[in-house]
């Protein structure tokens, strides 16, 4: 498990709970602009290799416990339907003081429940509180110390529940028997907090959490209230599953985007150049989009988690391998776009519809390289551990043959701006 340095309001955070993820082959969840890429767990039909046994071991125990807790969730779904159906009084956790939504004519449908438990992927969560000093101090309803401060779980399918399995490395079974004895929460127990979304005047609750508790957040309580984990004083696990919003977030759809791009390539030729089947603005734009996408959003997110994505299995060594390669010739297709852009025989008009429809894409491409490139020699990755150590990758010398285009833009932006501005001076 690795703390994750993610970034909140432009600047890099080293997260005090440490992280991985375990989910279905190919998955991907997205939280604080941090990509984190699965530890697949062993579903059937995806053969897998583990570099040990006891991960394949823990990833096989996690798909279980998954599919537990989806049957649980479905139950608790299907029974909260049956009382909201009833019109009775009951209702989720902390939702008496806001209005109901309700689950809607879907509540019927089977297949509608299902699908808000149809979790595939868990992130597991480790802390020892005692090893982080510093633990901010929860804000409004003065409730301690917090491991994860408040906010709503980010990127997951709208509606759908979260299931969270919580052990906590207690000292001794009756620990918490004196509780009532607090006033307030007892500071050595771990709780979940919930509020209601950018409301302090109301009052928080907050739950006492034990070996082997579970909760549940169902329908919309994620959308309209936060939560945050209070720390206890001894160490805790988490498993925290949820239904990922996927739909940019697989393996196979990059894929897909990567293919759409490079549909647009009429012959390779063998020195690595390419030719355009289409120089239609809204076509070279889309590919130059998809190049950033592939770009920034997968292979920079992959490598700047230093080696640690290969320490548990090799699933996502020959994809990313894939990627670098299309994208590679993403950068040959940018090269033969500024070609035609430097053609003398090409018209005014249809170089300035052109330049018009790329310079933002590049403008961005170059911006984010230059971010990207600092964040990987910034001051707070400098003591991470050598295998996490981030990789500014892809990057490349300004005069490599093998790259058609340098890696700093800076010059190419330039000089795409004189261009387009030059015509109408």
């Amino acid at each position: 498990m690795f703390r994750d340095v993610v970034r909140i309001q432009g600047k890099d955070v080293l997260t005090p709970v440490s992280r991985i993820l375990i989910g279905d082959p190919g998955c991907t969840y997205k939280y604080l602009n941090t990509r984190l890429f699965t530890v697949p767990w062993p579903v059937k039909g995806c053969t897998i290799n583990y570099t040990e046994a006891e991960i394949a071991a823990a990833c096989q125990t996690f798909l279980k416990l998954n599919d537990y807790l989806q049957g649980e969730t479905i139950q608790a779904l299907e029974e909260l339907a049956i009382k909201e159906k009833a019109n009775e009084d009951a209702v989720p956790l902390c939702m008496a003081e806001f209005p109901r939504v309700g689950m809607g004519s879907s509540c019927d449908d089977e297949v509608d429940i299902k699908s808000r438990a149809a979790y595939n992927v868990t992130l597991l969560n480790f802390m020892d509180p005692q090893k982080m000093p510093y633990l901010k101090e929860e804000p409004y309803f003065g409730m301690g110390k917090m491991a994860v401060s408040w906010h709503h779980d980010e990127n997951l399918v709208d509606r759908s529940a979260v299931a969270v399995y919580s052990y906590s490395c207690e000292g001794s079974e009756d620990e918490s028997e004196d509780e009532s004895s607090f006033e307030g929460r007892d500071p050595d127990t771990w709780h979940v907090a919930f509020k209601i979304s950018w409301d302090i005047e109301t009052p928080g609750l907050a739950i006492p959490l034990h070996q082997g508790d579970c909760y549940f957040m169902l329908d919309d309580l994620n959308a309209t209230h936060q939560h945050c984990v209070l720390a206890g004083s001894q160490p805790r696990f988490s498993s925290t599953h949820r239904v990922a919003e996927c739909s940019t977030g697989t393996l196979d759809y990059i894929l897909q985007r990567c293919q759409l791009a490079l549909q647009n390539v009429l012959n390779e030729l063998d020195n690595g150049d390419v030719t355009l089947k289409s120089l239609e603005p809204s076509v070279l734009k889309k590919g130059e989009d998809i190049h950033n996408e592939v770009e920034f959003e997968w292979l920079r997110q992959f490598w700047f988690q230093g080696n640690r994505n290969k320490l548990c299995t090799d699933w996502w060594s020959e994809p990313m391998t894939q990627l670098e390669e299309l994208w590679k010739k993403m950068e040959s297709v940018t090269n033969a776009v500024l070609r035609e852009v430097r053609r003398d025989g090409l018209p005014v008009e249809q170089r300035n519809e052109i330049l018009a429809a790329i310079l933002v894409s590049l403008t961005l491409r170059q911006n984010l390289r230059k971010e990207w490139h600092a964040r990987c020699q910034s001051r707070i990755v400098r003591n991470l551990p050598a295998n996490q150590k981030p990789d500014c990758r892809p990057y490349w010398e300004k005069d490599d043959p093998s790259m058609p285009l340098p890696f700093d833009l800076t010059e190419v932006v330039s000089e795409l701006r004189s261009k387009l501005l030059g015509p109408k001076a």
